[in-house]
């Protein structure tokens, strides 16, 4: 199909995609300044430090992660024959949008799950799931409509994924309710091997589709990439999926099989020849996933995840996963779709990004020497705290840009 004819609703994406991301930052940058600065939580009444971070972990989670991939699959499904294409791009993005701005407000005035990233409850527990149910309607519907366009494998395909989503609402609410938890791992506090090869084959898996469905995989490794996700499904379905302690070497062995998944990637995406601005950002993706595998399997070992387990080290993880390894390969993807035209931001983020992971490391290891350390005002800390805060201004000031450039340009696909 034409891409010309993709530009508007690859525009409203960027629109959409970018305001959660500014939005999400500008809560950050609030809850890092209530860190160096706890008096101001006076200030701010019932506001205060507890209630930001929903929204910060979940706009950043189900706004800036995951629109991107609504973008995928938008452009894989949507009939741009239709005449009301746009309209309908515009419902599902608006509906979701929306949720979104209703979930803050129900986290922000204390209705919560209190499960992280699972904060759905009460009257918000069906909004994201009516977005999602909104989504699958419009694109099964514009594959059915172009039923005699597509080829036969093509349809197939599409009706296939299709039918493998439509749990997908569902399953994020129940969820979110209060009668699930996850298993935990009984001598750290924190999550399972078993939980954490799941949730890193989910995003191998979920990437691993962008690249087929943006037609950027690299055909001659496809085989041996999807032969191993299917190798590691089968390792994770094998290993102790209760509570599971990181002494038990099978938790240990079965998260290290994420390492076969280094030079693997690097392959799969190495040999497409598509937008040149995408390609700094899966360069970018790649050395932050390399630096997410191994920091996550060497915190993981026994004697190093009962010292960082519950410290900034662990705060550090998360930054280095999504401001990091999920940025970069979100910003790629837009890129792709030609939702974005410019380069500038990349290394402002990019030094930000890696500054914010250092210092939350550094304060990490000083809370294995003294737990209280971060809550006694101590200089270090305190400077800590000052250069986390700046990185994420500077994050911050990226972001403005990309939202600012999602708002003005007048032709996707040119630098300003």
């Amino acid at each position: 199909m034409n891409q010309v004819d993709r530009l508007p609703v690859a525009r409203l994406l960027a629109q959409h995609t970018f305001t959660w991301l500014l939005f999400a930052n500008l809560v950050g940058v609030l809850l890092a300044a209530l860190l160096l600065w706890p008096d101001f939580n006076g200030v701010l009444g019932a506001l205060t430090y507890g209630r930001w971070v929903p929204l910060h972990l979940n706009w950043q989670l189900y706004g800036w992660c995951a629109l991107p991939l609504v973008g995928v699959l938008l452009n894989w499904c949507l009939d741009v024959r239709h005449p009301q294409v746009l309209l309908h791009a515009q419902l599902v993005l608006g509906a979701w949008s929306l949720a979104l701005l209703l979930g803050g407000w129900s986290w922000l005035t204390g209705v919560t799950s209190g499960k992280i990233f699972l904060e759905w409850h009460g009257w918000a527990r069906a909004l994201l799931t009516i977005a999602m149910v909104l989504l699958w309607s419009v694109l099964a519907a514009h594959v059915w409509w172009r039923r005699d366009e597509l080829k036969r494998g093509g349809l197939a395909g599409r009706f296939a994924f299709l039918m493998a989503l439509v749990v997908v609402p569902s399953i994020l609410y129940l969820s979110a309710g209060r009668e699930f938890y996850p298993s935990v791992n009984p001598d750290s506090g924190g999550a399972t091997g078993s939980r954490l090869l799941a949730s890193t084959l989910g995003i191998v898996g979920i990437y691993g589709f962008i690249a087929e469905a943006l037609g950027i995989a690299r055909r001659s490794v496809r085989c041996w990439f999807w032969g191993y996700f299917i190798f590691s499904g089968l390792v994770c379905t094998q290993i102790e999926h209760g509570n599971a302690s990181h002494h038990d070497l099978i938790q240990v062995a079965g998260l290290a099989t994420l390492l076969g998944w280094l030079p693997l990637t690097w392959l799969y995406f190495r040999g497409h020849a598509g937008q040149l601005l995408a390609r700094r950002w899966w360069a970018a993706a790649f050395c932050w996933w390399v630096a997410l595998v191994g920091s996550g399997l060497g915190t993981f070992l026994p004697n190093i995840s009962e010292q960082l387990k519950f410290t900034n080290a662990m705060v550090a993880h998360a930054h280095l996963a999504m401001a990091g390894l999920v940025t970069s390969a979100n910003m790629a993807v837009l890129a792709e779709l030609r939702a974005m035209g410019s380069v500038r931001g990349f290394w402002l983020w990019q030094g930000a990004c890696i500054a914010q992971v250092a210092l939350l490391l550094a304060l990490g290891c000083i809370e294995t020497e003294n737990e209280a350390a971060v809550f006694l005002s101590a200089p270090v800390s305190q400077l800590i705290y000052a250069g986390r805060l700046l990185a994420g201004i500077l994050m911050l000031t990226a972001s403005l840009h990309w939202w600012r450039s999602s708002l003005v340009r007048q032709e996707l696909g040119v630098d300003l």
